[in-house]
């Protein structure tokens, strides 16, 4: 199934191991990527408020709709499209810091997706390979699995700072096979975001849309 298009499905085409975390998983699959933000951890409100923080003094919109759209997207790259849409001479760099700080600042506030998180550990201990890959960069998405309490769970993280391109580029969830040691048609990709979809799909992996798992497909 081409991955971008989950979003656009009825639950009735989707395989019952898209549909729900609970039902048996393909025989052929040997290796589970995950994406973190809002997929294994509810950080976007306080993601979208650290927003607000930072934006406000540059004079920056971002509406809510805008926000979810840029989901998955690094956050260097997500300030300097703003600053370059809306024409304001502003050091991307210094927002994305600023954003970041305002974050860091209020994780103790995230809350994990527990559908998700039960997965997780269901498939660790059924033998399959787990992983992490985020459009993040390594110092928040550490601190992000610590909050959390799912450090131990991941021995494999992918992050921002090590890929040249992010999502909806493949290379994250690439790397995250490489480094299970499985083939990317091997893989499943849980995600929540339209850029995450693509980036599955140009990964030429399957992937589950987790948001109707907790409630969020509105987003």
């Amino acid at each position: 199934m081409l991955a971008s298009s989950l979003a656009h499905r009825p639950p009735s085409q989707l395989a019952a191991w898209q549909a729900s975390p609970e039902a048996p998983l393909p025989p052929d699959v040997a290796g589970l990527i995950f994406d973190l933000d809002g997929t294994l951890v509810d950080t976007m409100p306080v993601h979208y408020r650290a927003w607000m923080a930072a934006l406000e003094p540059h004079g920056l919109k971002l509406p809510e709709a805008r926000f979810y759209s840029l989901a998955g997207a690094p956050t260097v790259k997500i300030a300097e499209t703003l600053c370059r849409e809306q024409a304001v001479a502003a050091d991307h760099q210094a927002i994305a810091a600023q954003k970041e700080a305002h974050y860091l600042a209020h994780i103790a506030e995230i809350k994990r997706i527990e559908p998700v998180v039960a997965l997780t550990k269901a498939a660790s201990a059924a033998g399959l390979k787990i992983s992490v890959a985020s459009g993040g960069h390594r110092n928040v998405v550490s601190r992000q699995l610590a909050a959390a309490g799912l450090t131990e769970l991941f021995a494999v993280v992918a992050c921002a700072d090590d890929v040249e391109h992010g999502k909806p580029a493949p290379d994250t969830f690439l790397l995250a096979a490489t480094r299970m040691g499985v083939s990317p048609q091997a893989c499943i990709v849980y995600e929540d975001a339209e850029l995450g979809f693509q980036a599955a799909g140009a990964a030429n992996m399957r992937c589950v849309d987790v948001r109707p798992w907790y409630g969020a497909a509105n987003k």
